[in-house]
């Protein structure tokens, strides 16, 4: 079909990256919305180079729009982001400090990308 049909074909990806991220993103679009919010939210990670919101804070506005979408309105760009945040939620647990971490900065930068390592 021609003449500006709109294809609803699923971004190349999406199947493969919606599984991994719905378990790496463990907190729901309202939990992770109160938590960017918060002081402790703003405090970690890396400034961009407007130097006001962490690349993990903006990470996770992303994330809460991904969240409130269906996934057929997810376009390859929110599929790069997907991939993105299942690569950092990856490697970070990894990189588990030892002792409480329940007020560090570890778990704090880990939320700011949908992550609560303290979730049961």
């Amino acid at each position: 079909m021609s003449g500006g049909a709109v294809s609803t074909k699923a971004p190349e990806g999406l199947d493969e990256v919606w599984d991994d991220f719905r378990s790496a993103v463990n907190m729901t679009a309202g939990q992770l919305e109160k938590w960017l919010d918060t002081d402790e939210s703003q405090s970690v990670g890396q400034k961009g180079s407007s130097g006001d919101e962490s690349t993990g804070h903006a990470s996770g506005r992303r994330i809460v729009e991904i969240l409130h979408a269906k996934k057929g309105d997810l376009d390859d760009d929110d599929v790069k982001h997907m991939h993105k945040v299942v690569g950092y939620v990856h490697r970070h647990l990894a990189q588990r400090p030892d002792g409480d971490v329940e007020h560090s900065r570890w778990r704090y930068s880990l939320m700011n990308w949908g992550h609560d390592p303290l979730a049961g």
